[in-house]
């Protein structure tokens, strides 16, 4: 068999077993990574050089960050404060959630945040009596929103602003006003549609507000010390390129840190790492690879550039559109990776300028941004969640995902696509 068809055909099979579960999500992406290499569509040295060590490392140190926060209560006090202020109005409370999750993803990560807002919760939704599989599945959308708009908000955001030398300031004054039209439309969303169906009775809305939420706060020593250990870390993301250290060293150290000033036991630590999460991308990194190395997705990469001709408004859409529907397939971190040089490739062809005020780029980020939200595996934040939802008992299937996420994506990529043509390509 041609090996572009091999490829092709190892990647449906196990997208197909991802998408319809009939083995572990898990398992399914590692079989069809092992399988590139065991079949020789791709070499096991580029197969293994392809897994982004950066993504895997940054998970890792903040599932264990994130975990000893849990531990001392403190996202339990958050919790009951926010219900507080909301007056126990579950839809209230969902919209307060996804404005803080989107402000937290701008200013850290989107990883991050749903690391730490996922345990705030999944208790908030138990002291409410309500479902959180919605509460859990429009947070990772604010998130992937909230991450657009800053240079360290997405880790696609880190790879374009470095191939295209855009520094933190200038992405924000690009990206932010169109994500925050997109939050803005999205918040009124949730709102309107959640509201009909959050309802809870008045004796649990008085419940919640008689809860003294100091007495959740169960390991004040430990909280202690993680608390500004998390800090710092956060602070460090903000200035990781300052310091020349990769988001996943400064998330590694400040866990290490936190294991050994909090005395926490590493085998515990360890345990309450969500594998299942960080061995998907391994095998999600490896079937992509196996893709590129046959030279389907540069293919893709020509065809664009071939089709845009001497269009740039045509080479924008062309780049924005496939960026949505592909990222959301192939992850939004491989398939940015890849599309790099390609647009890099197109920018020079087109003579459309460096940097900032090139609109090819800002197509690529708000594609991969926005177009996380379709599907499970669109972002590393979206498979987080929905293995963290598995093992607290609650299922978030691929089909569940997909009908939230296709009206979302629709209007966030329409609202992207009209933002791109008024700021750079109308005048």
């Amino acid at each position: 068999m041609d090996e572009r068809a091999l490829a092709l055909l190892i990647f449906a099979l196990a997208y197909v077993a991802i998408v319809t579960e009939i083995v572990p999500k898990t398992a399914a992406a590692l079989l069809g990574g092992l399988a590139m290499v065991a079949l020789r569509v791709v070499d096991q040295e580029h197969a293994f050089e392809a897994i982004d060590l950066n993504v895997i490392f940054l998970l890792a140190g903040m599932m264990v960050i994130a975990h000893e926060l849990g531990r001392t209560g403190v996202f339990q006090w958050l919790a009951v404060r926010t219900a507080k202020v909301a007056r126990g109005d579950p839809t209230l409370v969902l919209v307060l959630l996804c404005l803080i999750t989107a402000v937290g993803s701008a200013f850290l990560d989107n990883v991050t945040t749903v690391v730490l807002m996922v345990p705030l919760t999944l208790f908030l939704a138990r002291i409410l009596s309500v479902e959180p599989v919605p509460f859990l599945i429009a947070e990772v959308m604010a998130s992937n929103i909230g991450g657009v708009s800053t240079l360290v908000g997405d880790p696609p955001n880190v790879v374009i602003g470095s191939a295209a030398d855009i520094d933190f300031l200038e992405f924000i004054v690009h990206a932010m006003p169109v994500a925050v039209l997109v939050l803005g439309l999205f918040l009124l969303a949730v709102y309107l549609l959640f509201r009909p169906r959050l309802k809870v009775s008045n004796p649990v809305r008085e419940s919640v507000m008689e809860i003294d939420e100091r007495e959740l706060v169960t390991d004040a020593r430990l909280l202690r010390v993680a608390g500004p250990v998390a800090l710092a870390t956060i602070v460090a993301f903000l200035f990781h390129g300052a310091l020349g250290l990769e988001p996943a060293t400064i998330a590694l150290a400040g866990a290490a840190l936190l294991i050994v000033l909090g005395r926490v036991s590493i085998e515990e630590a360890l345990r309450e790492v969500e594998w299942n999460t960080l061995f998907f991308f391994v095998g999600l990194f490896m079937m992509v690879q196996g893709l590129a190395e046959v030279g389907l997705l540069s293919d893709l990469g020509q065809a664009l550039s071939d089709v845009s001709g001497d269009s740039v408004g045509l080479a924008t859409m062309l780049v924005l559109w496939p960026a949505v529907l592909l990222s959301s397939v192939l992850n939004q971190i491989p398939y940015t990776t890849v599309m790099v040089p390609v647009v890099g490739e197109m920018s020079r062809a087109l003579a459309v300028g460096e940097g900032a005020q090139n609109p090819l780029w800002w197509a690529l980020a708000f594609g991969v941004g926005f177009g996380a939200n379709l599907t499970t595996v669109g972002a590393a934040a979206n498979v987080y969640v929905v293995n963290v939802a598995a093992r607290a008992g609650y299922d978030v299937s691929f089909l569940t995902f997909l009908r939230y996420g296709a009206l979302v994506t629709l209007v966030s990529a329409v609202v992207a696509s009209a933002y791109l043509w008024i700021r750079y390509l109308a005048f």
